[in-house]
Order: C-alpha cells, then sequence, then structure tokens
C-alpha cells in the first residue's frame, strides 16, 4: 500500500516503546519485513556519556545515530518512523531532528500534535497523529486544515488495552467501560473520510488485522509481541519479563505525569505502594507534565532506563494487556510471518 508517495509492502506498524526499547535493532528489521519500524524519541540518548550532562544534545545525537543505522538495516525495505510524544521536552526540536534524518514518518501522540505540520513543512516526511476518539481526530484534521491547509497522513486509533501511557481515565480502565477498539474505529472513519488509519491497543494476531481491516482500517499497530523478540533493543530482562508475565502480572498503575499507564508488576512498583520514593539523581526534564520536584513519588524516566537496562528490583516496565498471551522470544521474522499467514486465513 501506498501512504503519500511512500510504500508500505505490509499493513504493519511497530508501535513506538520509549527509552531504548524501540530503537534502530528493532525499528531496522520490522522495516526489513517490509513493515513500518518505528523508533521512539523519548530519551534515547539514554546511553551517551552525556546523557545526564547534555540531555537534549545527547538525545537528538542518538536519534540521528538511530535513524542512520535503522535505514542500513532495512536495507531499502519498509518505512522508519519516529514516535515523539507531544509531552516531551523540546518536541518541535525533536521532530526537526526526525526530519533532517530522513525519518519517512512521525508518529505523535500522549496529547494532540496540533503543530506537527508546521516541523516538517517543506520535508518529504509523513505526519501521523495518535488519537483515542473521533472528536480528537476531527478536531485536529479540522485545525491541521485551517492553519497548515493538509490533513495528516494516516492516523493511528489507540485503544484502551495498550501499554504505557494511555489516553482513557484511570476508572475507565479499571471498570473497562472505555470503548472498544471496534466501536472507536467506526466513530473515526465516519470523520476522517480517505486518511489511512491504523489500530493499535491491544492488537496481538493476523486475526485481530483482518478483522480491522475488514471494518475499514489500513493496518495495525502493535508493540508488545515486539518486545519479545530478539533484535528489540530492550535487556534480556525485559523481553524475559514479558515472557513471564501472567494476565494477573499486567496492572493499571498512576504515572508521576498524571496519566494512568499499564505495566508490569515489579519489585519497584510493590516499593512504591509501600511509601518508598525512586528518584532521579539528577533531573532532566524530559517531560513537560512532571512536577520535577519531591511530590511525585518516583522518577519515570530513571525506573524505565533501568528496566531496558534490565535492572528487574528498580525497572519499570511498560506493557500491553497481551503481555501474558506471549510465550517466547522469537525473531520479529517470525512474528510478522506468523501475523501476515494468520491474516491471510482469517481474509479469505
Amino acid at each position: 500500500m501506498f501512504i503519500g508517495k511512500k510504500e508500505l509492502e505490509i499493513p504493519i506498524i511497530q508501535g513506538g516503546m520509549g527509552v531504548g526499547v524501540s530503537l534502530s535493532s528493532l525499528a531496522g528489521n520490522v522495516a526489513k519485513c517490509g513493515g513500518m519500524g518505528v523508533i521512539s524519541s523519548v530519551n534515547a540518548g539514554y546511553g551517551e556519556k552525556d546523557f545526564f550532562k547534555n540531555p537534549l544534545e545527547a538525545n537528538l545525537r542518538a536519534l540521528k545515530n538511530e535513524i542512520k543505522k535503522a535505514r542500513e538495516i532495512a536495507g531499502g525495505k519498509g518505512m522508519i518512523a519516529v514516535n515523539i510524544m507531544t509531552a516531551v521536552s523540546h518536541f518541535g526540536e525533536t521532530c526537526r531532528c526526525a526530519v533532517q534524518a530522513g525519518a519517512d514518518a512521525i508518529i505523535s501522540g500522549a496529547g494532540l500534535p496540533m503543530d506537527l505540520p508546521d516541523y516538517v513543512k517543506g520535508s518529504s516526511t509523513l505526519c501521523a497523529p495518535i488519537v483515542s476518539s473521533a472528536r480528537a481526530a476531527k478536531l485536529l484534521i479540522k485545525r491541521w486544515l485551517r492553519h497548515y491547509d493538509c490533513k495528516p497522513d494516516f492516523l493511528v486509533v489507540e485503544g484502551s488495552k495498550a501499554g504505557g501511557h494511555l489516553g482513557f481515565s484511570k476508572e475507565e480502565l479499571l471498570d473497562e467501560s472505555a470503548k472498544s477498539n471496534e466501536e472507536i474505529l467506526r466513530e473515526v472513519l465516519e470523520v476522517v473520510e480517505d486518511i489511512p488509519v491504523f489500530v493499535a491497543g491491544g492488537v496481538y494476531d493476523g486475526n485481530d488485522m483482518a478483522k480491522y481491516c475488514k471494518m475499514g482500517a489500513a493496518g495495525i499497530q502493535l508493540a508488545t509481541r515486539f518486545i519479545a523478540t530478539h533484535e528489540c533493543d530492550a535487556s534480556d530482562v525485559f523481553k524475559q519479563a514479558i515472557v513471564n508475565a501472567k494476565k494477573e502480572d499486567i496492572h493499571i498503575i498512576a504515572s508521576p505525569v498524571g496519566m494512568p499507564a499499564r505495566a508490569i508488576k515489579s519489585p519497584m512498583l510493590e516499593r512504591i505502594e509501600k511509601g518508598e520514593k525512586f528518584l532521579a539523581v539528577r533531573c532532566n526534564g524530559c517531560l513537560t507534565a512532571c512536577p520535577k520536584n519531591d511530590s511525585i513519588p518516583y522518577c519515570i524516566s530513571r525506573a524505565l532506563i533501568e528496566a531496558v537496562k534490565g535492572n528487574w528490583q528498580d525497572g519499570l516496565f511498560f506493557t500491553g494487556s497481551n503481555a501474558y498471551r506471549v510465550t517466547e522470544i522469537k525473531k520479529v521474522s517470525e512474528v510478522i510471518d506468523e501475523i501476515m499467514g494468520q491474516y491471510q486465513e482469517a481474509a479469505k
């Protein structure tokens, strides 16, 4: 399929996962299989020597390098995108960096990226907001048309079963009153006209893809399954945490940035529940919504870095609702082949 002038060989987007989970290795190998590999910009430079001294410079430098390496791995296949949350500090600088480095697309959520077109104008980089309702989609499209005379190149509709930070209230998530993917997709398709829509949040296999595509979706976005792959940039500890997770281990937590999030129960979260604090030695100002003071129970940046480095005791392990269905670590190509096989069978 073509999105704008760019070709996507298979209708699969690998969801962006922050602080080192989806960097060049995962994104490059997804693209190599013909899908859209996505690098997360959030603290992409956590491994740089000057990260805590010069976080912005370290993150932008690392992002450029990761995009370059992902392209080399992909070998000209698929697409390489960057996920840039609107909630990150230096959103504009990060978008411009991704464009300069040749990202095929910028996918942006955690708020509505009202001004995203301003940062990509004059380039071939595609713009894709993440929305969780038809109202949000309609509002954003109206603004983009009025201020930039353009529409999103594609949309990602994210339901309540996703991992990490979620665009739903904690009450909706806990009592499961949030709208289903099917309901949100149906409503969004009524307002977007010819914009391709990809469904995310609790999407797991080719049967899901066939179901949503029959409804009118262009494809799917999934993330958690790609953590448990050999090529994922996360630590083996993180990958094994996904494989070991049982349904009862997956919890809705309160993030310090004021949003509910989904994560695996871990020793760090157990200590937080007992009243301990888990703060960074030095704040690197990664998120605009973070209070950045001692009122927060833990530093989300530090906790996510510890997870990707393999520290089970002190790490925060974000996951989608279907982690308990993952039973082994596979190659990216094996996961994609399995999904596409199921899709082709279900679509008959």
